[in-house]
């Protein structure tokens, strides 16, 4: 029996739904989803099974301009997923259309195999799909298009059973009952980090970042995680605790219920928020989120030129 695998990037600006993609084609949450643009730091890697076939489904960061090495961390992830990747699927979000975003996008990709991917085509008027297909593909030419709405699940058994066709034989890379290559203190740490996203506001989310300092399995089944959270500001560090301690405990409280839903057995977990200023600018810090390898990319790339950070 022939098998198949192989990697299908999901790449695109902030808030095109690329990670709601991939949480609906995997059928669980894998990656965290918010309102707020700039949510995925780094690479998610989610191990789908259809049929003989193992889509191995790269979700990547929002492609933006970058501030800071965080920024620049990031965006080089997403280009490095598209390079590295078999499929690469362009995720437009239909209602914003052809952004001058989405254009840079469009043309940093030619060259490589892209199925264009609308999303959210339940928030626009289905006359304007066609002229906006055809707009993106004379900038970027799409092997195949597919039009979708990652939330409400329409398209995606179309775009499941196309991937599983086109993914190139050989063996499975991972076992097939494994649904993630990422590490269960790193699954904790951003779990807390989405809690920030959506019980904070403003500048609060992009201004923090949450490491797992300890991960220990108990004798009983259960985990006892202790992660930290950095601020950038004092004031930071007061709206994330709240009056009385009163946010930083919903946020525990929730994060706890998602992670024991996700690693399925009781989680205890305490979190500790410090002040950082900088700590966006640090190689360590950006290497204990997962953007290792895009940090060491970025300070080869720029080696020489007269700007690299410290």
């Amino acid at each position: 029996m022939t098998t198949r695998c192989g990697y299908a990037a999901i790449v695109g600006a902030p808030n095109a739904g690329k990670s709601t993609l991939l949480n609906s084609l995997l059928g669980t949450k894998l990656s965290i989803v918010t309102p707020k643009a700039q949510t995925t730091r780094f690479r998610v890697l989610g191990i789908l099974m259809e049929g003989e076939s193992q889509i191995l489904l790269v979700d990547t960061p929002g492609i933006f301009r970058p501030r800071r090495l965080l920024d620049e961390a990031m965006v080089e992830v997403a280009w490095s997923g598209a390079r590295d990747a078999d499929v690469v699927l362009f995720m437009v979000d239909a209602a914003e259309g052809l952004t001058e975003e989405v254009r840079r996008i469009a043309e940093g990709l030619r060259g490589r195999r892209v199925w264009l991917v609308l999303n959210k085509i339940d928030r626009i008027e289905k006359g304007k799909l066609l002229p906006l297909t055809e707009e993106i593909t004379r900038i970027l030419p799409c092997e195949r298009v597919f039009m979708i709405s990652a939330l409400k699940g329409d398209g995606l058994a179309d775009l499941r059973q196309a991937l599983a066709e086109a993914m190139p034989e050989g063996p499975f890379l991972y076992p097939p009952e494994d649904l993630t290559d990422l590490p269960d203190r790193l699954l904790a740490a951003e779990t807390v980090r989405e809690q920030i996203y959506l019980q904070t506001g403003a500048e609060v989310p992009y201004e923090t970042t949450v490491e797992t300092e300890s991960f220990k399995e108990l004798k009983d089944g259960s985990v006892r995680v202790e992660a930290i959270i950095y601020v950038s500001r004092p004031g930071q560090k007061a709206i994330l605790i709240g009056e009385g301690g009163g946010r930083i405990k919903e946020i525990g409280a929730r994060a706890r219920a998602e992670l024991t839903a996700l690693l399925e057995r009781p989680v205890h977990l305490f979190l500790y928020v410090k002040e950082r200023p900088g700590w966006d600018e640090e190689r360590a810090r950006l290497r204990a989120i997962g953007l290792g390898e895009a940090v060491s990319a970025r300070k080869k790339g720029r080696k020489g030129d007269g700007d690299e950070h410290t």
